[in-house]
C-alpha cells in the first residue's frame, strides 16, 4: 500500500509511478461514488496568480470531501505587504491541514515545503503545474483505458504545463513529443530529467516541426501562446506560434482515435480552432471536471484519508 500521508507536491516527479498510479485509481473510484471520505480538514488556498480552475476545482475537491476552505488572498494577509515567506508559512502551519500555493517563483513554493510541516501543493508555478498533468493523465486513462505506450504531443510554447507533461508523461510510460517554435524549448534541465526518467531514449523528442510531431499521435495538446505575466509578448508571439495551432490539418495527421487536450483558459483561433475545440475528439471539458476529481484524490492521499 502507497502511504503518501504528510508528503508534498511541489513537483509531479516528486512522485514514482506507482504513487501516481494510487491518485489516479483513486480519483477514478472518488468519480464513480465507489469511494468516499468525510473530513473536518481545512485547505488554505494561497494564490498569486488569477485563477478560475484550480481554486474552483480544489475549493469543490475539500467540500466534497467533507473539509473547509481558507481563501488565503495575498492582497489580504499579511504575506502580501512583505511580510517573509517562512515566518507566513510557519504561522500558517498551525492553522492549517494543507495548503495550495499558486504563484511564480518555485522556490517560493519551496521555501514553505522547509518551514512547515503540513502538505504543501504546487497548484502552479512558472516551473510546473503537477494538478493539471495528474488530471491530464486521467482523462487520457479514460479514453484508451491505458498510459503505457500512448503517444502525446505537446505544440506551442515550452512552459510549465509543458515540463509537467514530460516529467509526468514518461513516469506512465508514455511517449511525449514536445514541439515549439526555436527559442521557446522547455527548460533544460526538465528535459534532461525527463530523459533520465525515461526508460527508453525514443520516450522524449524535442522537435521545432510541428507536422512531424503529430503524425501517428494519441493525443494532441495545446496551452495559450503567452502565460501569466507574459500578456506584452502576445502581438508578437502570434505569428511564430501560428504553425503550431491546433486545427484540422494537424489534427487530420493524427491517429485516428486521437483525443485533443487543453488546459484552459482558451483563445479560440490562436492556439487552437474554434472546429477542434468543440469537435468530437476534444475532450477539454472532461479534462477540466477532472481537475477536481484528481485533486480530490491527491489531497485525500496526502491528508492519509485514503490509510
Amino acid at each position: 500500500m502507497v502511504n503518501l500521508k504528510g508528503r508534498d507536491l511541489l513537483s509531479i516527479a516528486d512522485l514514482n509511478q506507482q504513487e501516481i498510479r494510487t491518485i489516479l485509481d483513486l480519483a477514478a473510484d472518488l468519480k464513480s461514488g465507489k469511494k468516499q471520505f468525510q473530513t473536518n480538514k481545512t485547505l488554505g488556498l494561497l494564490f498569486y496568480k488569477a485563477s478560475t480552475r484550480t481554486r474552483v476545482s480544489f475549493s469543490v475537491a475539500m467540500y466534497q470531501l467533507g473539509g473547509n476552505v481558507i481563501d488565503l488572498n495575498p492582497s489580504r494577509t499579511q504575506v502580501g505587504r512583505g511580510e517573509p515567506l517562512q515566518d507566513t508559512a510557519r504561522v500558517l502551519d498551525r492553522y492549517l491541514d494543507i495548503l495550495a500555493i499558486r504563484t511564480f517563483a518555485q522556490e517560493d513554493i519551496q521555501t514553505f515545503a522547509d518551514y512547515s510541516d503540513i502538505p504543501i501543493i504546487n497548484a502552479l508555478t512558472d516551473l510546473e503545474h503537477p494538478c493539471q498533468i495528474l488530471a491530464d493523465l486521467q482523462t487520457i486513462e479514460e479514453s484508451f483505458g491505458s498510459l503505457e505506450g500512448i503517444t502525446m504531443t505537446y505544440l506551442g510554447d515550452g512552459n510549465n504545463v509543458a515540463h509537467s507533461l514530460l516529467l509526468g508523461g514518461v513516469l506512465m510510460g508514455m511517449n511525449v513529443r514536445i514541439a515549439t517554435p526555436e527559442g521557446y524549448e522547455p527548460n533544460k534541465d526538465i528535459i534532461k530529467q525527463a530523459q533520465a526518467l525515461a526508460k527508453k531514449s525514443e520516450q522524449v523528442v524535442i522537435t521545432h516541426n510541428a507536422k512531424e510531431a503529430v503524425e501517428n499521435t494519441q493525443v494532441l495538446y495545446t496551452d495559450v501562446w503567452a502565460s501569466m505575466g507574459q500578456e506584452e509578448e502576445s502581438a508578437t508571439r502570434e505569428p511564430i506560434f501560428q504553425p503550431y495551432q491546433i486545427n484540422e490539418e494537424l489534427l487530420g495527421i493524427a491517429d485516428k482515435s486521437a483525443i485533443v487536450l487543453h488546459c484552459l483558459p482558451a483563445y479560440r483561433g490562436k492556439e487552437i480552432t474554434e472546429e477542434v475545440m468543440e469537435g468530437n475528439q476534444s475532450r477539454i471539458w472532461d479534462e477540466a471536471e477532472n481537475r477536481m476529481h484528481a485533486q480530490k484524490a491527491l489531497m485525500a492521499c496526502l491528508l492519509g484519508l485514503n490509510d
